[in-house]
């Protein structure tokens, strides 16, 4: 009775895969394996999960499969299937050795040559881009250093220069004090030698008044 219901269940689950009904189909293979594990109602429940484009469960699903001994034939189209679901999340090394192992079950298995190719392709590209997006990097962390290096040097250059007006200003100031101050000891020397010819001219002044003094007395 047991038995009878799981595989009822299958039935049920296999009609709503048919109708698209992908979740409610799950709902059965899951109700189905918790009565009885068989591999149908596993690989079933995988195919379910990947049309409901939940992958990682689905990827999950079909690798639990291939560790219970089953079937060549089950176990060559859970392969096919776990690489479909590395193709879908873009897992292409996983998908490639995925369809090889698919091959290595049953060598006439056409859909997975044509796969195993297509997933060859897009590891290449995949690595490709990898490479290129690593080297995008690279030249943009040197373009970043060259900038930032760049910035430091106009940064000096800048300081310097201030540095140089600040030098020049100095200067400037120092020669402007020392004019003042230059002009101040001229100043001061004119008035002491100005100072000096009217202490001269003073004296030689009072000389002759005290000569012409003399000479009016007499």
């Amino acid at each position: 009775s047991n038995a009878q219901t799981d595989k009822k269940l299958i039935r049920h689950g296999n009609t709503d895969f048919k109708n698209g009904k992908y979740s409610d189909a799950e709902v059965n293979y899951r109700k189905s394996l918790d009565k009885k594990y068989s591999h149908k109602a596993q690989f079933n429940l995988g195919d379910a999960l990947y049309e409901q484009k939940n992958f990682a469960e689905a990827e999950k699903t079909f690798n639990d499969l291939i560790q219970h001994n089953t079937t060549e034939e089950i176990e060559a189209n859970a392969y096919y299937n776990l690489g479909n679901t590395y193709l879908a999340q873009e897992k292409y090394s996983e998908a490639f050795e995925a369809y090889k192992k698919t091959l290595k079950i049953n060598p006439d298995d056409n859909d997975a040559r044509y796969n195993l190719e297509y997933a060859r392709k897009k590891m290449i590209q995949q690595q490709n881009q990898q490479n290129q997006d690593k080297q995008d990097k690279q030249q943009e962390q040197q373009q970043n250093q060259q900038n930032q290096e760049q910035n430091q040097q106009e940064q000096q250059q800048e300081n310097k220069s201030e540095e140089e007006q600040d030098q020049q200003q100095q200067q400037q100031q120092q020669q402007q004090q020392m004019s003042k101050e230059d002009a101040e000891r001229m100043l001061k020397a004119l008035e002491n030698q100005e100072k000096k010819t009217m202490d001269e001219m003073n004296d030689k002044k009072a000389a002759q008044m005290k000569k012409r003094k003399i000479e009016k007395d007499w």
